[in-house]
C-alpha cells in the first residue's frame, strides 16, 4: 500500500491530501474520507490505509487547508481545552456550506481523474464533522457520487436549519449509509426521523441506524473510541461500497 503526498488546485487555493493506493495492479474505485472536526492527522491516514487495504483509492484531504500552517489539534483534550476547542470551533465556523460544495467538487475531480482510480463516480465516508461534509458532497455533486457513508455525524438533519443537508436530499443519487451513536446529543432519534423521512421521500436508497456507542467511535485517537462499533462500521463500508462502486 502506497502512501502519496498529493496537492489539489481548488477555487481558493492549493489543498494538501494524501492519496492512499491498493498494493497490486488497479485501477480501483475511488473514495474521499473526509476527517472529524480534528481535520486531517494520523489516525485519519491510518485509517484511510486500512481502506485503501481493502482495494480503494482513498483521498484524505486537508479540510482546514485555509488556515495555513495550523497546529494538528490533540484529540484527547481539545475539548477541555478552552482555547483549542475555541480554535476548532473557528476553523470548523469558517468551513461555510459553499466552501465545503466548492472544496468537494475540486477533490472529487481530481481523484477521479487519476491513473490509479476507475469509473465515474466515487464512494464518500466521513466522521462527526465529515459525515456532515459527506452528505453534502453527494447532493452538491450527485453525478460524481455513487455512495455516501456518515459515522456519529453531527448537524445532518437539524429541523431550524437552512443548510441542514437532510433538506437536500433530493438532489442525491448515491446510496446512503448513516451510523449514528446512541449515547449522541448531535444526532438524536428525532433527527433520524427526519433524516429518514426526507431520503425516503426523495427515493434515496439508504440505511440509517444507531450504534451501542458514544459519539466518535469509529476514529481510534477519539477518547470514546470503541473496537466493537469500529469494526461494524468497517463491515458496513465494505458492503455499502462493494454493493456500489464495484458493478
Amino acid at each position: 500500500m502506497a502512501r502519496i503526498d498529493v496537492q489539489i488546485p481548488t477555487p481558493d487555493g492549493t489543498c494538501p491530501a494524501t492519496l492512499h493506493v491498493p498494493d497490486g495492479d488497479g485501477p480501483w474505485p475511488g473514495v474521499v474520507l473526509f476527517p472529524d472536526a480534528g481535520g486531517a492527522r494520523e489516525t485519519m491516514r491510518a485509517m484511510a490505509d486500512r481502506l485503501a487495504g481493502t482495494g480503494y483509492v482513498t483521498l484524505v484531504p486537508d479540510v482546514y487547508y485555509r488556515e495555513g500552517a495550523w497546529t494538528p489539534f490533540d484529540i484527547a483534550t481539545v475539548f477541555t481545552d478552552p482555547g483549542e476547542r475555541a480554535r476548532m470551533g473557528d476553523y470548523m465556523g469558517r468551513l461555510t456550506r459553499d466552501r465545503i460544495v466548492s472544496d468537494t467538487g475540486a477533490h472529487l475531480d481530481f481523484l477521479l481523474a487519476r491513473p490509479e482510480v476507475t469509473g465515474s463516480a466515487a464512494g464518500t465516508t466521513g466522521y462527526c464533522m465529515g459525515g456532515r461534509l459527506s452528505l453534502i458532497t453527494a447532493a452538491a455533486h450527485p453525478a460524481a457520487v455513487a455512495a455516501a457513508a456518515s459515522f456519529h455525524g453531527g448537524g445532518i438533519a437539524v429541523e431550524d436549519d437552512p443548510q441542514s443537508p437532510h433538506l437536500a436530499a433530493g438532489r442525491i443519487t448515491a446510496t446512503v449509509y448513516v451510523a449514528g451513536a446512541e449515547d449522541d446529543a448531535h444526532f438524536t432519534p428525532e433527527q433520524a426521523q427526519l433524516l429518514d423521512t426526507a431520503l425516503t421521500e426523495a427515493g434515496v436508497r439508504h440505511t440509517v441506524e444507531f450504534y451501542p456507542a458514544k459519539h466518535g467511535f469509529a476514529v481510534p485517537d477519539n477518547p470514546t473510541y470503541d473496537v466493537a462499533a469500529e469494526e461494524r462500521h468497517w463491515k458496513a463500508l465494505e458492503t455499502l461500497y462493494a454493493s456500489t462502486l464495484r458493478n
